[in-house]
């Protein structure tokens, strides 16, 4: 495939572009989860953001939990690997937990809120939801797929 991309070859295929985003699912003592209502669109989700190129995945889960709640995190595993086919946006949830800072907004977020999980079921649509409660359990790293409004099922 690469030599016929290389040369040009009208039977090439183009790469599917994708975008690698990462999130902090941030997990406090009592077990209330850590969210964000985004400026941009009023919905509940967890923070996070695009990796930058150069930049680690766990690095980029600090800086983004960090710029968009004021929490530090102590970054403690990968929990899920989430693709959106829609958008082509693969992305990256770790558990972490909290190791400073205070609460407060940013240019991407109106509201910062420690959820319980029933909260965050309640409040986030299921495709980031998901996120936050499959990082309550030990079974992951999970791989799920959706389009951007829901969960699809995976093909065998």
């Amino acid at each position: 495939m690469l030599l016929y991309m290389s040369t040009g070859s009208p039977q090439a295929k183009s790469t599917p572009l994708h975008s690698v985003s990462v999130a902090g699912a941030v997990i406090r003592e009592d077990g209330r989860l850590l969210a964000i209502r985004r400026a941009d669109n009023g919905t509940w989700e967890l923070p996070g953001g695009v990796l930058e190129l150069t930049e680690p995945p766990e690095a980029g889960v600090r800086r983004e939990v960090l710029e968009e709640t004021g929490i530090q995190v102590e970054v403690e595993e990968l929990t899920g690997v989430y693709k959106n086919t829609t958008r082509g946006i693969v992305a990256l949830v770790f558990r972490c937990k909290p190791s400073g800072g205070t609460e407060r907004t940013s240019e991407e977020s109106t509201a910062v809120a420690w959820l319980t999980p029933d909260e965050v079921a309640a409040q986030m649509s299921e495709v980031y939801a998901i996120r936050l409660l499959d990082a309550l359990d030990d079974a992951g790293p999970h791989v799920r797929s959706h389009d951007g409004r829901q969960l699809l099922k995976a093909s065998a």
